[in-house]
């Protein structure tokens, strides 16, 4: 029996989805008054019998910070795969992630060891990866570094990652995913979802900056096999391929046929926009667009390597370009 944890997310919900089409019981835990309708739409991107498959899914009530809900939910659990997480870049933030990321994660792998769990699955980020200066590509190898990843969203995904490797420690066989930056279909309006709703309004803006990009369908999948094999205590960076910003942008503008962002973001401007989200955010108390990081990131080069899981599993990967095109196919629907 399967055990998911934030289901109700892209990742989560895309694996449920691949989940459904095996024999096993699968339950996804989920707090109170989480949007299900959102996962219901994702399975719907799968065909026409979505509604079979999305019933094979049992939902139950709990919350990775509260060990008693989690208690219950573990009961027969043989696989746990812990997708949960909260992705901010909005200092505000640091404490609840925090407590989720990071004490939700030590919660889960110290309740998979009481009960035996045979083998666990954890979804970080290459935000855990270290960073290469020199333009070579990145990969498993480079240690991480507190002073150069010294944003919150890093250090709670750096500590969860602690909390799992301290778990095999005491007995328990795990695997551990970084993907780059997720591109699929759902949740439209948050996270990497909402480029494909900006372009297909015509969003006017473009970065050159280079970073790692891979189709969430291709995480799961790697997920599963990753769970069905006999490989144990490792982790595996997800990338499809490395691309800049400009031309994910122009790809997705050019399936739309929308028109293509015109205006490029230099260190300059990227500065300014930053400072006036910070001054709005404080106006309106609404978490702002666009923070220092997330700035600074979209304007930097960084290339991942993805050899390590192709060689671990005989995985090939999607193309970028089918991905936008499968992804912006679903947002037309």
């Amino acid at each position: 029996m399967i055990l998911v944890t934030g289901g109700t997310g892209l990742v989560g919900s895309h694996l449920l989805v691949q989940l459904s089409f095996t024999e096993e019981k699968i339950i996804a835990i989920h707090r109170k008054n989480s949007n299900l309708d959102a996962v219901k739409r994702v399975f719907s991107y799968y065909g026409n019998d979505f509604e079979k498959q999305y019933q094979k899914i049992e939902w139950m009530e709990a919350n990775i910070t509260d060990v008693p809900s989690l208690e219950s939910a573990y009961k027969g659990i043989t696989h746990v795969y812990h997708c949960a997480a909260i992705v901010s870049f909005n200092k505000k933030d640091y404490q609840q992630m925090r407590k989720i990321n990071i004490e939700g994660t030590a919660n889960m792998v110290n309740l998979a060891i009481i009960n035996n769990i045979e083998k666990f699955c954890f979804v970080s980020s290459i935000a855990t990866i270290e960073k290469n200066l020199n333009n070579t590509l990145i990969d498993e190898s480079n240690e991480w570094n507190t002073e150069t990843n010294n944003y919150g969203y890093a250090i709670t995904k750096y500590g969860a990652e602690m909390e799992v490797w301290r778990a095999t420690q005491e007995g328990l066989d795990v695997v551990i995913v970084n993907p780059g930056v997720i591109l699929g279909s759902g949740f439209w309006h948050s996270g990497p979802g909402e480029l494909f709703t900006k372009f297909y309004n015509e969003f006017k803006f473009y970065t050159e900056g280079i970073t790692g990009f891979v189709g969430v369908k291709d995480v799961v999948k790697v997920m599963v096999k990753l769970m069905l094999s006999n490989v144990v205590n490792e982790r595996f960076i997800l990338v499809s391929e490395n691309s800049s910003f400009k031309s994910v942008f122009f790809k997705i503008a050019d399936t739309f046929h929308k028109k293509r962002p015109s205006i490029k973001v230099t260190k300059a401007l990227s500065a300014i926009a930053w400072r006036l989200e910070w001054v709005k955010s404080i106006v309106t108390r609404k978490p702002p667009l666009i923070t220092k990081h997330s700035a600074n990131a979209s304007l930097s080069t960084y290339k991942y390597s993805s050899q390590k899981i192709k060689k671990a599993i005989a995985f090939n990967f999607e193309s970028l370009d089918s991905t936008i095109k499968n992804t912006c196919n679903d947002y037309n629907k």
